[in-house]
């Protein structure tokens, strides 16, 4: 099935964010092998959130973007 990754981070620069966040997704590379996506929130005051996911085409395959 699909997986998720993430966590909040204030120190890293958002290239850095990235790169973690595609190594933490790249471990979960099993529990979806077709399709990834990643989310960051802007830089604020409030910590920043890094999001990824990794997704198994099982159902609904040409519309399941």
């Amino acid at each position: 099935m699909c997986g998720f990754a993430g966590f909040s981070d204030t120190i890293h620069t958002k290239a850095e964010k990235e790169a973690i966040l595609r190594r933490m997704t790249d471990r979960i590379i099993h529990r979806g092998p077709d399709m990834e996506g990643y989310f960051f929130t802007e830089e604020c005051e409030a910590p920043a959130v890094a999001l990824g996911f990794r997704r198994l085409s099982i159902i609904d395959l040409e519309g399941g973007h």
